[in-house]
């Protein structure tokens, strides 16, 4: 009996957070088939443990990072990772070019940085919880964030970018504010 309350537990936390963790080991710096490896080697160590873990997502998740950062130690995985790197996230013929500019901005930023924006806005962890999970204060974490956005926002600038708003069903296409001191009043 305990084997199904586990399979289940483990089926559930998987439905919840596979695509995430994929995400996650993108960021990471792991292929997109490198990342479905580690989720696959995760998954398998929580099904075979006796009971769940007290916080199961915050052991999922933990348990994942450390099995991708283990995983990216051998040289021909970083020329195989740096080649991927190219295709980080999945194209859509649906994507807009600013879009595409932002996937770039973020697959270029410092791992480190580019870890926290995943954690906080697709996983939608606080920065104590990304803190506790990455064993480093929450003000170092919100740093990391902040940096990483201002990079982002620093090359978006000035890209004419499309929006979609309330506007009658339509698609609205606005240009990137000016910097405060540059504005016409």
């Amino acid at each position: 009996m305990k084997v199904d309350l586990n399979e289940h537990w483990c089926e559930a936390l998987y439905d919840a957070k596979a695509a995430e963790l994929i995400l996650y080991g993108r960021a990471l710096g792991l292929g997109h088939g490198e990342a479905e490896d580690v989720l696959q080697e995760t998954f398998i160590a929580l099904m075979q443990m006796d009971f769940p873990p007290e916080q199961p997502e915050h052991y999922c998740v933990r348990s994942f990072r450390n099995r991708a950062l283990n995983h990216r130690r051998s040289l021909w995985r970083r020329l195989t990772r740096e080649w991927e790197s190219l295709r980080w996230f999945e194209k859509s013929s649906e994507e807009t070019p600013a879009e595409r500019a932002a996937m770039c901005c973020l697959a270029e930023l410092p791992v480190e940085q580019r870890e926290v924006i995943v954690l906080k806005l697709w996983h939608g962890y606080t920065f104590d919880q990304i803190g506790g999970l990455l064993e480093m204060s929450p003000n170092t974490v919100a740093g990391r964030y902040r940096y990483g956005l201002q990079k982002i926002k620093t090359k978006l600038e000035g890209l004419n970018y499309e929006r979609t708003e309330f506007t009658g069903g339509s698609d609205a296409f606005v240009d990137a504010a000016p910097p405060l001191g540059l504005a016409q009043t």
